[in-house]
């Protein structure tokens, strides 16, 4: 019995990580200096379709957005978002989750 609890358990685990689907992008961005600009930045990305989690290190000037499954986010499209807000877009990669 404590055998196929086990291995149940080892399934199960396999599984969830097969269910984490989407795309994790990581933007450079100057002059984010503030908590403000943070939350107008998040609240903008938020609003895109697919959008699941918005991170951002001001320290570092790096903008995180994890997003759905097909779902993707364009170099053209950051950059606008980014000067309409008043930033500087720098770069953007890209990692499948």
């Amino acid at each position: 019995m404590k055998k196929l609890i086990a291995i149940l358990t080892l399934i199960l685990a396999w599984n969830a990580s097969a269910w984490a689907e989407g795309t994790q992008y990581q933007m450079r961005v100057d002059g984010l200096a503030c908590p403000y600009c943070a939350y107008g930045v998040e609240k903008k990305l938020k609003r895109i379709k697919g959008v699941k989690d918005v991170e951002i290190d001001l320290d570092k000037g790096v903008v995180t957005v994890r997003v759905d499954d097909g779902v993707e986010l364009t170099e053209p499209q950051m950059r606008q978002l980014f000067t309409d807000a008043g930033f500087t877009y720098r770069s953007m990669t890209r990692t499948p989750l």
